[in-house]
């Protein structure tokens, strides 16, 4: 089959080696002429604009859009909308919020295209592993585009899973569960390191990849990890999120589900991007208020008795 893929990150580039890989014909574009020019000495058909690349591909259309979620993703359809015909597909694999794929493929609809949203897991290890596919909208269309899917996917890695927006539904709640499991794994490590046994903690992840009932491609991830830095000393404890758990949590405040482990976990990450807190000086001043409390002052790093009478 043919299919256009528009955006070459990490994700992106890999995915057209992968198609390359199961026979397919792809045609690049990225706004870097560099991307473009290496995916294209792999065998893809190189493009300079989303013009060039919808004039390339044969009708009807598929083009899969592998940018970052938000505006890049919907300037890309809006261009592409004004390019495609009718009867043609364009699949978002990005980390989309559902409520703005509806709103893509209710647009789409007017002109007659198909949007079809594709959760996608698998990072950088999809290109060897495949990628596990969620895959929401027009079933007809996404039947249409079923070779690309099957391609991309380990085996039983691709489902069709609902309406539209369900894809990108469903992968929400996948990255927020990932949340959870990934704090998990980092607090009970910790509590690990910082108690009174002089832990192997390599050791120990590799030891639980081996009948553990913790046993999981994350632990086989955090045992490569301890490998190669034993102390993660090259690590800051610095954790971003790209959105999802945060749409996660509010789903679930959406629909009165108690969510508290990804709640927390989405919380967690606030907390590792301070270098002080805030708060925490407002609970150590009070706490100094009302009982005399020790407090640490700023300039000498060490504890202080500051006047305040108990209350």
């Amino acid at each position: 089959m043919q299919i256009g893929m528009i955006g070459l990150g990490r994700m992106g580039a890999n995915m057209t080696t992968r198609l390359l890989r199961g026979g397919h014909s792809v045609v690049v574009y990225d706004r870097s002429p560099e991307a473009v020019a290496q995916s294209a000495a792999g065998g893809a058909q190189g493009a300079a604009s989303l013009e060039e690349l919808v004039g390339k591909l044969p009708a009807p259309r598929a083009v899969w859009i592998m940018v970052p979620a938000g505006k890049p993703t919907d300037d890309t359809v809006r261009e592409l909308l004004g390019l495609l015909s009718r009867g043609d597909a364009i699949i978002d694999g990005g980390n989309s919020n559902y409520r703005e794929s509806i709103a893509r493929c209710d647009e789409a609809k007017e002109h007659g295209i198909a949007f079809i949203d594709a959760g996608t897991s698998g990072g950088i290890w999809g290109l060897e592993n495949g990628y596990c596919l969620m895959v929401g909208g027009d079933e007809a269309a996404v039947k249409r585009c079923e070779p690309i899917f099957v391609t991309l996917a380990p085996p039983d890695g691709y489902a069709y899973v609902g309406k539209s927006g369900a894809g990108h539904f469903s992968k929400m709640v996948h990255n927020g569960i990932e949340y959870g499991m990934l704090a998990a794994y980092g607090e009970g490590f910790e509590v690990l390191e910082k108690s009174q046994f002089d832990y192997d903690l390599h050791q120990l992840a590799k030891l639980w990849l081996h009948g553990s009932v913790v046993r999981s491609w994350l632990l086989e991830l955090a045992e490569m990890a301890f490998r190669r830095d034993p102390t993660l000393s090259k690590i800051r404890g610095y954790v971003d999120d790209s959105g999802e758990g945060r749409w996660t949590v509010q789903a679930a405040i959406d629909e009165n589900v108690p969510a508290p482990v990804i709640t927390m976990s989405l919380i967690s990450r606030f907390v590792s991007r301070q270098d002080e807190s805030f708060s925490a000086k407002v609970i150590a001043a009070l706490r100094n208020e009302f009982g005399g409390h020790a407090v640490k002052l700023e300039d000498t790093s060490r504890s202080t008795e500051a006047a305040g009478a108990t209350r």
